[in-house]
């Protein structure tokens, strides 16, 4: 096993990577929950014990049911069983089982103990790392949430054998972005250390800026596009193939703001193209629909914000030119 530390003062957490990872949890929920609640859907195939009284309840399927009507149900069934604060959630599944249970330990009791068992390989790299939880409106992607850290976080390789191609993919998508965040020699990597790297990539991140007052919107790299595309909901992407997409808009509209030149824009066509990732926008795309998304963004404060390579890296940058927006998608065409 690889542990690594979320590094958040007296609220850090370890994150346990490797075969078998689901089997540690029962160590791993806190002492004095007498009670837990494993959330998970009925598509995932993983049992987990927590090594005490504990109650399946099943969420509803895809990323419709990351809303505020699943965040209610789970709470009311909560209630009915009688969990308490002292007690703990366990979110067995992808980014939409963390994002939703998380959330909804956030606010139950005005927040209880969460642990995330990572069924995917986006959820391993990413999304139940750093305790961003929340869930969709029509309007927008995470709309609705909180910052709510996990207790731990446990990535166990084995059950990423169970995916299915296309979803084992779809956390290539997330993986693609860490290539620009620092992470060298990433493709070359075991599978149990690429994941590994990228959590510890996140994890640092996260430890100098938790509530992504600035440096933690590099996280965000390629997903301004890609929450835009997933917004609009007329194309069959998944969330990582949308974020591939919107690393390659990023880097073209980069080089169109002289940030970086052409052979770095071809280094992001190469690390997308190399997991075989999608890298143009499905046909029938309207530029002017998801300019027009990109101001609801989470990012988007005083103007619409992008995270953008450059000479110094990563980082978030201002744009306010709807011509240099559109420019940036034809070479995507």
């Amino acid at each position: 096993m690889i542990e690594i530390e979320v590094p958040l003062a007296d609220r850090t957490y370890p994150v346990v990577v490797g075969e078998g990872a689901r089997h540690r949890l029962a160590e791993l929920v806190p002492t004095g929950a007498r009670r837990v609640a494993v959330v998970t859907q009925e598509s995932i195939p993983v049992v987990v014990d927590p090594g005490r009284d504990h109650r399946v309840f099943v969420m509803g399927e895809g990323e419709t049911a990351k809303d505020l009507s699943t965040v209610e149900d789970l709470c009311s069934q909560w209630a009915r069983w009688g969990l308490t604060r002292g007690d703990c959630v366990v979110a067995v599944g992808g980014g939409v089982v963390t994002d939703t249970a998380g959330f909804a330990a956030a606010v139950y009791h005005r927040g209880i103990a969460v642990v995330h068992v990572a069924t995917t390989l986006l959820g391993q790299i990413d999304a139940a790392i750093g305790g961003k939880t929340g869930v969709n409106l029509a309007e927008g992607k995470n709309l609705v949430g909180s910052f709510w850290q996990p207790s731990a976080v446990l990535c166990d390789t084995e059950v990423l054998a169970t995916l299915p191609p296309r979803e084992y993919r779809n956390g290539l998508g997330e993986m693609a972005k860490y290539a620009f965040l620092g992470v060298d020699d990433l493709a070359s990597l075991p599978l149990d250390e690429a994941v590994a790297a990228c959590v510890r990539c996140k994890a640092e991140v996260v430890g100098s800026d938790e509530r992504e007052a600035g440096r933690r919107a590099i996280l965000n790299y390629g997903h301004t596009l890609g929450h835009a595309l997933e917004t609009a909901g007329a194309y069959d992407l998944r969330h990582g193939e949308a974020v591939s997409i919107g690393l390659i808009y990023a880097a073209e509209l980069a080089h169109r703001l002289g940030r970086i030149g052409a052979d770095r824009v071809a280094e992001h066509r190469a690390v997308v193209g190399g997991y075989d990732l999608p890298m143009n926008v499905p046909a029938g795309l309207d530029p002017d629909e998801l300019i027009a998304l990109f101001s609801r963004d989470k990012k988007a404060v005083d103007a619409i914000t992008f995270v953008l390579d450059g000479p110094d890296g990563v980082e978030p940058v201002a744009v306010e030119d709807p011509a240099l927006l559109r420019s940036a998608f034809q070479p995507l065409l």
